[in-house]
C-alpha cells in the first residue's frame, strides 16, 4: 500500500510513521515526489497497525497496490514522472522522437545517419552496437567499437543516444562510453539477474515489452529496475506475438490508457518493430501519439536497401520527417507539444 500524506505534512511526522512501521519489521520507501510526502509500505501490515494509520490525521489516503509493486505504481508519484537523458526530457507533456539505424554500420555511416535524424527533427539517436539476432549467422553488431561510433555521432550532432545492452558483462563498456540510455530488449525483459546489475549503474533505461509479456510482467520488470537503483525507467510498447502472421507483431495500443492508470512511468511506442513494414509505420505512429504516447522510437537509414538488419522497416529521411510533422500536429491536438 501507499500512504499519501497531506500536503505540508512535516518531515518529522513522516519519519516517525516510517520508524514506527520499520520497528515492527515492515519495510518502507519514501517517494522522491516533492508536492507531498508519499510512502510505500512493502510488507503486510497487521490490522492493529493499519487501524492506527487510518486514524492519523496527516495521512490523507491509503492506496492499495497491485500485487507487490510499489515504486512504479501510479500513486507513488503525484504527477506522471519524467526521465531526462542529456538535454531531452521524456514525459511531462512533450512528445519525443528517437530515431536511427537498427545497427551501427561504420563511423562515417553513423555520422551521416545522425545528421539525417537531426535534420528530420528527432531528438534522440538510436543504433545497435550489440545485435540480438534470431539466426546465429546474421550480423551481430560491432560491439564496443559500435558504442564508440554511436556516441561520437550523437555528440557531433548534439543528441543523446540509446542502444541495447544484451549482457550484464557488457555494462562497463556502456558506462565507459557514457551511453545516455540503456535499452533492455524484448528478449531480456525478464532477465532479472541482468536487470539488477544494470539498475545499479543508475543509467536511464528504455524497457521494451517482451514478445509475449503481460502488462503485469512488464511492470514487475520495471519494479526490479527501480528497486535496485534505476528509477529512471521508460516503458516501450513494441508489439506482442499473437496468432496473426500478416505483420511482424501486433501493436497493442490498448496499453497506453491502461498504463496511465497503473503507473507513473513515461511510455514510448515502437511501431517499426510491431509492423515490420516501412509503409505501415506512419499511420501506427499517428495512432500511438493520438492515444497518448510520450514518444516514438523508429528505425531510419539513408539507404534502407543496404541496411545490415531490419531493412524492410527502415525509414528514409523524407518518411521520418513526415512522421515528425504528424507528431507535431497530433501533440498539439492532444494538449501537448513536440519536444524542441
Amino acid at each position: 500500500m501507499i500512504l499519501r500524506f497531506q500536503s505540508g505534512s512535516s518531515r518529522e511526522h513522516v519519519q516517525m510513521v516510517r520508524e514506527g512501521l520499520e520497528k515492527e519489521g515492515i519495510r518502507t520507501l519514501l517517494s522522491t515526489e516533492t508536492a507531498r510526502p508519499l510512502v510505500a509500505v512493502i510488507d503486510k501490515t497487521p490490522p492493529a497497525l493499519l487501524d492506527g494509520l487510518k486514524q492519523d490525521a496527516q495521512i490523507e489516503d491509503i492506496v492499495p497496490t497491485r500485487g507487490d509493486r510499489r515504486m512504479v505504481e501510479r500513486a507513488f508519484f503525484e504527477q506522471p514522472s519524467k526521465v531526462r537523458i542529456g538535454s531531452v526530457e521524456i514525459g511531462g507533456g512533450k512528445v519525443v522522437m528517437m530515431a536511427g539505424p537498427c545497427s551501427v554500420e561504420g563511423r562515417d555511416f553513423m555520422l551521416e545517419s545522425a545528421r539525417m535524424v537531426r535534420d528530420a527533427g528527432a531528438q534522440v539517436l538510436r543504433g545497435g552496437a550489440y545485435k540480438p539476432r534470431t539466426s546465429p549467422y546474421s550480423f551481430q553488431g560491432f560491439g564496443v567499437e559500435g558504442l564508440s561510433q554511436l556516441k561520437d555521432a550523437g555528440e557531433a550532432y548534439g543528441m543523446p543516444v540509446v542502444t541495447e545492452i544484451m549482457d550484464a558483462a557488457h555494462l562497463p563498456a556502456f558506462v565507459d562510453h557514457d551511453i545516455d540510455m540503456l535499452q533492455i530488449g524484448a528478449r531480456n525483459m525478464q532477465n532479472f539477474t541482468m536487470l539488477k546489475v544494470i539498475a545499479e549503474a543508475g543509467i536511464p533505461v528504455l524497457l521494451k515489452r517482451a514478445l509475449s509479456g503481460t502488462v503485469d510482467e512488464w511492470l514487475y520488470s520495471a519494479e526490479y529496475l527501480s528497486a535496485f537503483g534505476s528509477p529512471q525507467v521508460v516503458l516501450c510498447e513494441r508489439g506482442i506475438r499473437t496468432y496473426e502472421p500478416a505483420t511482424r507483431n501486433t501493436l497493442d495500443l490498448t496499453v497506453l490508457p491502461l498504463l496511465r492508470e497503473w503507473t507513473h512511468l513515461p511510455i514510448v511506442v515502437d511501431p517499426a518493430h510491431a509492423v515490420g513494414v516501412a509503409r505501415f509505420i506512419r499511420p501506427l505512429a499517428r495512432a500511438a501519439v493520438a492515444a497518448g504516447a510520450d514518444g516514438l522510437i523508429v528505425e531510419s537509414h539513408p539507404r534502407p536497401e543496404q541496411a545490415r538488419s531490419d531493412k524492410d522497416q527502415a525509414l528514409l529521411a523524407s518518411e521520418l520527417a513526415d512522421i515528425v510533422a504528424d507528431t507535431r500536429v497530433l501533440a498539439a491536438v492532444t494538449g501537448r507539444s513536440y519536444h524542441p
